[in-house]
């Protein structure tokens, strides 16, 4: 099953609803040997109809607005990190240490980003901190692949030996992996049910969720994607950080549209998370499995301080199988299921033409919070929301033995020179900035986010 009726059907969405959604396709955007042009337009779809199903509810509107998706919105917008230009300076997306190296026996991919994951991968690998590209090159391809994977991973680092897609078929993360749905939804508790206030509807555009607060515990891409479209939509969206991990300056511009930037120290401010979840209606996780926990963050827990709370987690592998607690990124991911194998070629592994395992996962996050919030309107109760990246790429790989539902847009249409159309320029604390405008559309709801990116940590930690 494929396209839009997929996505809405793992979102527990009235299947008659997906005939409100048109696409105009172009044929030369995401081009990859995988479907990804119709992986990202069945996510943006499903999001955006989330979107208009929760403004009719608030609204009382006989019908759910229409939904358009452009996919040379979808496109920029799945490219937004590259888009972004600060000052017109291009963004820094890749580390050096961040990239495919040849092995003994195969290849690995590594990512390096952060300075704690760039000493972690030097000393899996038994070199200084001050070692070259030259010098990890070097000892990579002297040792097979898998030993590499499994020495990073060991010093905490992040490392993935280059599998094909049967080798990864049989994999137990696979396993595990292949037995959930793509959209984890279920109850936390059977608080009363939640009384959304009416939306103006002569105030402007259509915000769904506009007076809800949204507690934003996400880092690098897949999480804050999901918390930016919901700025997008209108929700009060605090992110919170740890003081000592600041974000890359180019990826919190691009994913801090809609948002409030804060640090907090969960090991010693746990008062004043508590006083922000005391009335948050939403929090988004996006840290390893596990690691929120030991601070009360767990969904039950959160639901047990907080009835009635929507909480929504993403993560790289699933929390499930022998991987469920490790760190992963998009680029890993395609590294271990074999999408680097198959869109490479004969001598080198290739990549997906965007993050679209990122971004499409993002935006079924916030389609899952969504839906979440529109269901809590009629009986009540917290919920939860969980996807992971590897069970997105599943999805994808088996998208490409299927033909297109008849609701998939067709392969051909109009013409698409570029990302420009869908870019735009605003000014901001950070700079002038260029950034790709959000593909989520319907009748009636908003075209941009109200507020631009602000600097990382800038706000205090607590509600506006």
């Amino acid at each position: 099953m494929t396209g839009i009726t997929y996505t809405w059907s793992a979102l527990g969405g009235d299947p008659s609803l997906s005939a409100r959604v048109t696409t105009v396709p172009r044929a030369d955007t995401l081009p990859a040997r995988l479907p990804v042009r119709r992986l990202a337009r069945a996510c943006v779809g499903a999001c955006a109809l989330a979107a208009a199903e929760l403004a009719a509810r608030r609204t009382g509107a006989a019908a759910v607005p229409a939904v358009r998706v452009d996919d040379g919105a979808v496109a920029a917008a799945f490219t937004s990190e590259r888009q972004v230009l600060v000052d017109g300076r291009p963004p820094v997306l890749f580390a050096p240490l961040s990239r495919f190296w040849r092995a003994a026996d195969g290849w690995v991919r590594t990512h390096a980003n952060y300075p704690h994951h760039r000493a972690r991968l030097q000393a899996g690998l038994g070199l200084p901190e001050d070692a070259s590209p030259e010098d990890v090159s070097a000892r990579i391809a002297e040792r097979p692949a898998m030993e590499v994977e499994n020495a990073v991973h060991d010093a905490g680092g992040l490392a993935v030996a280059m599998r094909s897609p049967a080798q990864w078929a049989a994999h137990e993360q696979a396993i595990a992996v292949a037995a959930r749905p793509l959209v984890e939804r279920g109850r936390l508790d059977s608080a009363r049910t939640r009384v959304l206030p009416p939306l103006d509807t002569g105030a402007g555009a259509l915000l769904p969720a506009a007076g809800l607060r949204v507690l934003d515990l996400t880092r690098v891409l897949a999480g804050p994607v999901a918390t930016r479209t919901l700025g997008l939509l209108g929700a009060d969206v605090l992110r919170l950080d740890a003081p000592w991990l600041p974000e890359l300056p180019d990826q919190h511009a691009d994913t801090g549209f809609g948002k409030r930037s804060a640090t907090l120290d969960l090991t010693t401010d746990r008062a004043a998370f508590e006083d922000l979840l005391a009335s948050a209606d939403v929090v988004v996780t996006g840290y390893r499995p596990g690691a929120l926990d030991r601070f009360g963050l767990s969904p039950e827990a959160l639901a047990e301080r907080r009835p009635g709370v929507v909480v929504a987690q993403v993560s790289a592998w699933g929390a499930y199988g022998p991987w469920g607690g490790r760190r992963g990124f998009d680029s890993l991911v395609q590294v271990a299921t074999g999408i680097a194998e198959m869109e490479g070629a004969a001598d080198r592994p290739g990549a997906l033409p965007a993050q679209a395992l990122d971004h499409g996962t993002g935006y079924l996050l916030a389609a899952g919070v969504l839906r979440a919030l529109t269901e809590q309107s009629y009986d009540g109760g917290g919920r939860f929301v969980r996807l992971a990246l590897a069970r997105t790429a599943r999805w994808l790989m088996a998208e490409a033995e299927e033909p297109p539902d008849a609701d998939s847009a067709p392969t051909d249409g109009e013409p698409c020179a570029g990302p420009d159309a869908w870019l735009a320029e605003t000014d901001s604390a950070l700079g002038r900035l260029r950034y790709a405008r959000p593909p989520v559309s319907f009748a009636g709801g908003p075209a941009n986010w109200a507020r631009p990116p602000v600097p990382w940590g800038s706000a205090p930690a607590r509600w506006a």
